[in-house]
């Protein structure tokens, strides 16, 4: 199943044919599994020398793992079932964490041999090393993904902002990720954190879960409980997988504002901010009417002077805040990579992965690592973060 809904729409339109493109894409996939998989099983079994009950057992186990892969994929996020889905996941965690760590081994092979380290002896340095550390590496970055996260607390100074606002605080949760793994205990946690800090604004940029409010609804609830002033919402990409119109309706009827490209005004000591919200830049690609990011459309009526603060969920939506003159845009979508070293394909699709960076003359851009995690239940050399931005007049 796509993930493109507009996809869905067009092949229930036409009959289902095998397309040059849909050939090149699976044949892509394909290629990707085998070096997945193929990498790792060399580095661990095949090139170990090890005995043939051992070498018979490690290649089945790889093999069942590639063929388990795309089936529990499918049948779990295809089909909406939590319980592949967990599995799937998990799996796809494991195999990228053995296949970063079986290259980086070859390494190591390289470096035994210069040393006179022979074979069968350098192989099987090899492979236990890397089962030691994807181990680990899994153990901990589990316990990363699960755990409430850390508050990463960053001061921005906004040269047109009022002096009635100078040390706002506006407190950034994103890409929560409601999912397979039931997280209602996490989520009142999360809730807990963001009411200690007292926050001003208090600002969810997206993501909010994978699937419908009804199959997410408990794990969503905490958020009614958050505490501001001021509460407001955007929509992530993964909202336009299942129901962006039902997570707009669903946090407007809990209390937050829906910013669908649209804004609302926060004054204090006589100064006035602009906090603005834009749909996912995927919005206008989904297929759901109606929806597509406005940034013109969200600032109408505001007064050109006051100061902006954006919601957009991707970082790349920068280039329409900078050319609209917003003041600070706060983004997520990237979760820092989550899983070392994806943060060097998230750049390729993303100018920024995490943290403050300028852009344009004026405009500002915060992108959070994420408050949760998608799919693999693992966060490696990218720790989520609960954000409290304390905004500072020029």
């Amino acid at each position: 199943m796509t993930d493109n809904p507009a996809e869905v729409v067009e092949e229930t339109t036409h009959p289902p044919r095998r397309s040059g493109a849909r050939v090149r894409r699976q044949a892509v996939v394909s290629a990707v599994l085998a070096l997945l998989f193929g990498v790792p099983w060399w580095t661990l079994v095949a090139a170990g020398g090890w005995p043939v009950p051992v070498a018979v057992i490690g290649t089945l186990v790889f093999a069942s793992a590639l063929i388990g892969l795309p089936i529990l994929m499918f049948t779990g996020h295809g089909k909406h079932r939590d319980g592949p889905s967990v599995l799937g996941d998990a799996l796809l965690g494991a195999i990228w964490v053995l296949f970063v760590w079986s290259v980086l081994g070859n390494v190591l092979r390289v470096v035994l041999l210069a040393a006179g380290v022979d074979d069968p002896l350098r192989s099987r340095i090899v492979a236990v090393t890397v089962i030691l550390v994807a181990a680990a590496l899994l153990a901990w970055g589990h316990f990363e993904a699960m755990r409430i996260p850390r508050i990463r607390r960053v001061e921005v100074r906004i040269p047109r902002l009022g002096p009635g606002l100078d040390g706002l605080r506006v407190a950034m949760i994103t890409d929560t990720h409601y999912g397979p793994i039931n997280r209602a205990r996490w989520s009142a946690g999360v809730v807990d954190r963001v009411n200690e800090l007292d926050a001003d604004v208090v600002c969810h940029v997206g993501d909010i879960a994978d699937g419908t409010v009804q199959m997410r609804r408990a794990q969503a609830a905490p958020l009614a409980d958050v505490r501001a002033a001021t509460r407001t919402y955007v929509t992530g990409n993964h909202e336009y997988f299942s129901e962006a119109q039902g997570w707009l309706d669903h946090m407007a009827a809990i209390g937050w504002d829906s910013l669908h490209n649209r804004h609302v005004i926060v004054e204090r000591g006589g100064d006035r901010l602009v906090v603005a919200g834009v749909d996912d830049d995927t919005a206008a690609g989904s297929g759901t009417r109606g929806h597509g990011q406005d940034l013109a459309t969200a600032l109408a009526g505001a007064d050109p002077s006051l100061p902006i603060l954006l919601l957009a969920h991707q970082p790349k939506q920068i280039r329409h805040a900078v050319a609209a003159g917003v003041d600070l845009q706060i983004s997520g979508h990237t979760h820092g990579g989550q899983i070392w070293p994806f943060n060097f394909l998230v750049r390729l699709d993303q100018p920024v992965v995490h943290g403050l960076s300028a852009h344009g003359e004026r405009t500002q851009l915060y992108t959070s690592r994420g408050t949760g995690f998608w799919g693999p239940p693992f966060r490696v050399f990218a720790p989520s973060e609960i954000t409290l931005l304390t905004l500072r007049a020029g």
